[in-house]
């Protein structure tokens, strides 16, 4: 199994999985709207447009658990990435990563070890994950770790598909 095959929602409700997206490389990344590192949106949005037409994207899960920074409805989320981000990457539905009530997706990928050789709980809002074409996970970055940071731009680099 990988990721591909976890079930999730869109942002709107509808049935979607990441396979959806197989054979992308994809930037998965747990988003808030009122944390300070909300403004990686705007990172995370040149990554998705400068990298897309080479087969990646972002996809964003916005989640509620870290500090109760993402208390929006999906209808205020969507309208609050789009007015003040210009976000055009996949947003799915509202989830959490921790706890007893962790979604299916973050089972596996909180199971990947960062750079330092830790796996576990998501230490707060805008980890990300990078997840190649065959949908297994490549490596995972923690929230500190800006969209422009130069070995996520390499690690991006070597997994794009082709």
């Amino acid at each position: 199994m990988t990721v591909h095959d976890i079930p999730v929602k869109t942002l709107d409700g509808q049935d979607a999985s990441l396979g959806d997206l197989a054979g992308n490389t994809l930037l998965v990344v747990n988003v808030a709207s009122k944390c300070g590192l909300t403004p990686q949106y705007a990172g995370l949005q040149a990554l998705h447009e400068r990298y897309g037409d080479r087969g990646f994207a972002v996809v964003g899960f916005p989640c509620n658990q870290f500090g109760a920074q993402e208390p929006g409805s999906p209808a205020e989320i969507a309208g609050f990435c789009a007015d003040n981000y210009g976000v055009s990457f996949p947003m799915f539905e509202k989830i959490d990563v921790n706890g007893p009530g962790r979604h299916a997706l973050y089972t596996e990928l909180t199971a990947v070890p960062d750079a330092s050789g830790e796996a576990g709980d998501i230490q707060w809002n805008f980890e990300k994950f990078l997840v190649g074409p065959d949908g297994a996970v490549i490596a995972r970055f923690r929230p500190l770790t800006e969209p422009e940071d130069p070995g996520l731009i390499s690690a991006i680099e070597a997994s794009l598909p082709g």
